[in-house]
């Protein structure tokens, strides 16, 4: 990159952005805190934004049983890992059934929808498309 177009860099350079030490993330510990919450929201979950920057998102859902996400669309490529339990995605037409240590993707703009089967936890990231 010559120094022109380093000059007319909309945000810093990667490795300023990036060099920031790695922030250690206690899943199962973030989990047991959402669900001493005393309530756990109109569709029986809840959830915490572990980290947004620029175009990525991820959170961990905390699902009561038979809880659920309503179908949606998100504009970009979504992963969810499920940690514990027994989630139902459908996925435009088709019904994954997800346990632990399994993970879908889903192409950006796919409708989906979650449903808890059992007391679950799902981690979920989000990279949107621009």
């Amino acid at each position: 990159m010559t120094n022109d177009a380093e000059n007319q860099r909309l945000r810093p350079h990667p490795d300023i952005r990036f060099a920031q030490p790695p922030v250690p993330v206690d899943l199962h510990a973030l989990a047991t805190s959402l669900r001493a919450e005393p309530n756990s929201g109109e569709r029986g979950h809840r959830q915490e934004t572990i980290f947004k920057h620029g175009h990525v998102t991820v959170a961990l859902f905390v699902f009561d049983q038979f809880s659920h996400l309503p179908e949606h669309i998100a504009q970009g490529v979504v992963t969810m890992h499920v940690l514990k339990g027994w989630m139902k995605i459908s996925a435009g037409t088709v019904e994954h059934e997800l346990k632990a240590g399994q993970m879908l993707v889903l192409n950006s703009g796919v409708r989906h929808a979650l449903k808890a089967e059992e007391e679950s936890e799902v981690l979920v990231s989000v990279h949107l498309v621009s």
